[in-house]
């Protein structure tokens, strides 16, 4: 694992690349803004734990209670079971097109109270959409891949460590992840997923995961192995749900991922050193899920990702 110092280094030169060369006291501001905020995110160098506070999550509870309002299947039929098929005319056609010639669709998304956004003291929300088109491929045939999880580290690594379903009635399942996190600082998290599913008819159909645990494993794999406390860690992910719509049409099945989590915020006057950085994270782990999943039910190399809107309010 790097050290602080080569993180810092690797990173410096990179931001300096774009400022004049003999700028050279930026370097030394950009090092010392990016140690703080490394630090604060988990180094492994200077792990400086957070708290998750009671307000973060009454925020995120609030968020995900009217997003999930927005979703319903009533609401999605009336104008287009795919977020994709909702978007404005002119971005609609694009978008679908896109799809059917293997490009993966992300929009960012954010879901307002009637009174304006929603604050997060001490944390932050990411909601992003995705979709890709798979070929050739059924709704039955990804639906049973989706609900392979006991197999799900050997078709999602190396994001996926370990998985296991805990218990399973019927549409409902338990499912337990060892999840592997990595850019520039490693994070590795023990979790829990209460997923639900829906098959509306013969290719219509939804699934809703929420997280139940999420715990930061130090020493992953070594004999002092140990969780940290719930909430109090570096706070790379204290919340995700996922919402997941199939849709079996133009000879193959569209999968549309919809992704809420809820991590730390960035520390204040640090958003242009990490910003890109933590708002990143859960948009490249949406194009790799997205992915595997077409590489896994085809064969095919996985495709490449195209952002949609840079933001789409619902």
């Amino acid at each position: 694992m790097k050290s602080l110092n080569q993180i810092c280094s690797l990173l410096s030169e990179g931001f300096l690349r774009q400022v004049s060369p003999k700028a050279a006291n930026w370097r030394a501001c950009f090092r010392v803004a990016l140690a703080i905020c490394l630090a604060s995110f988990g180094s492994p160098d200077v792990a400086v734990a957070v708290q998750l506070k009671p307000e973060a999550v009454a925020a995120f509870d609030r968020y995900v209670q009217l997003s999930e309002a927005e979703m319903s299947p009533e609401t999605a039929s009336e104008a287009g079971f795919l977020f994709f098929e909702r978007e404005p005319y002119s971005r609609q056609g694009e978008a679908m097109a896109s799809l059917r010639h293997g490009v993966i669709e992300i929009s960012k998304l954010e879901t307002r109270d009637p009174r304006g956004p929603i604050a997060v003291p001490g944390g932050m929300i990411h909601d992003w959409v995705a979709a890709v088109f798979i070929p050739g491929v059924t709704l039955a045939q990804t639906l049973a891949l989706e609900e392979d999880y006991d197999h799900h580290a050997e078709i999602f690594r190396p994001d996926v460590m370990r998985s296991k379903i805990l218990s399973h009635d019927g549409d409902s399942f338990s499912v337990y992840f060892r999840l592997h996190k990595k850019k520039i600082i490693t994070s590795i998290l023990d979790t829990d997923h209460d997923v639900k599913y829906h098959v509306i008819d013969d290719t219509h159909a939804t699934s809703r995961s929420h997280t139940m645990r999420i715990q930061e494993v130090e020493n992953a794999g070594e004999r002092s192995e140990y969780l940290k406390p719930l909430g109090n860690d570096s706070g790379f992910l204290w919340r995700m749900n996922t919402y997941w719509r199939f849709e079996e049409k133009d000879g193959g099945t569209y999968v549309e991922c919809r992704s809420i989590s809820l991590t730390r915020d960035i520390p204040a006057g640090l958003e242009w050193a990490i910003g890109h950085y933590v708002m990143s994270i859960p948009l490249e782990s949406l194009q790799f899920t997205l992915g595997t999943t077409r590489k896994a039910l085809t064969g095919a190399t996985a495709p490449r990702a195209a952002a949609g809107a840079e933001s789409s309010q619902q």
